[in-house]
């Protein structure tokens, strides 16, 4: 799994849309506290190993969540335009396997209460969840 990390971090590299978009601002996992807005938090949901006689798989699905504390929602849509360009059906190398695809599978834009240092604000989160099949080297 560290390598898959590795390689989405790789792939969102300064000069990217999405990295300019959130400021350089991903993270595995949870954000720091007080981080500033926007930003992008990505996670593991699901690791399934797959196997056939001759060779085995890892099905993983990532979700990246997408943060925007802008009162309309353009600024998290155009996040959520340059995480698709990014990722979806990418070339991504994971030291250790070969991808076999990253795919999007699912998403949802949501408005929800944060807690931040002035205060509860309202932010935009858009949830989209990536299925990453790797074979094993």
């Amino acid at each position: 799994m560290l390598n898959l990390t590795k390689a989405i971090f790789g792939k969102c590299a300064v000069g990217t849309a999405l990295y300019t978009a959130i400021g350089g601002r991903l993270y595995k996992g949870r954000a720091p506290e007080a981080v500033h807005y926007p930003y992008a938090v990505f996670m593991v949901v699901s690791d399934v190993p797959e196997r056939t006689f001759t060779e085995d798989y890892e099905n993983v699905l990532i979700q990246f969540s997408l943060f925007s504390s802008t009162s309309g929602s353009t600024e998290v849509e155009n996040m959520f335009t340059h995480l698709k360009t990014l990722y979806d059906e990418c070339a991504l190398s994971p030291s250790g396997s070969t991808l076999i695809w990253m795919r999007r599978q699912n998403a949802t834009l949501m408005v929800e209460d944060h807690t931040t240092p002035e205060g509860n604000q309202q932010v935009w989160h858009y949830a989209v969840d990536f299925e990453i099949l790797t074979s094993l080297d």
